[in-house]
């Protein structure tokens, strides 16, 4: 699976499944609303914003899944 910025993806939350885009590729610590993120080369994270709410989260690749 390639994810990079403008992938459409699906993760899970708290309320089911949401629908989103990635926005950002991040390959080093990083905050992101005042919670401490880790990423690396190797184990990046992505920042994906939800179609329906605008909120903006960070998952690592493994629980995104790219829709088509």
């Amino acid at each position: 699976m390639t994810l990079s910025k403008g992938t459409r993806v699906e993760w899970n939350t708290s309320q089911g499944k949401t629908q989103g885009k990635i926005v950002e590729k991040k390959t080093s610590d990083f905050e992101l609303d005042g919670n401490m993120h880790r990423a690396s080369e190797d184990e990046p994270q992505y920042v994906v914003e939800s179609e329906k709410t605008g909120a903006r989260a960070a998952h690592k690749g493994a629980a995104l899944t790219e829709k088509k």
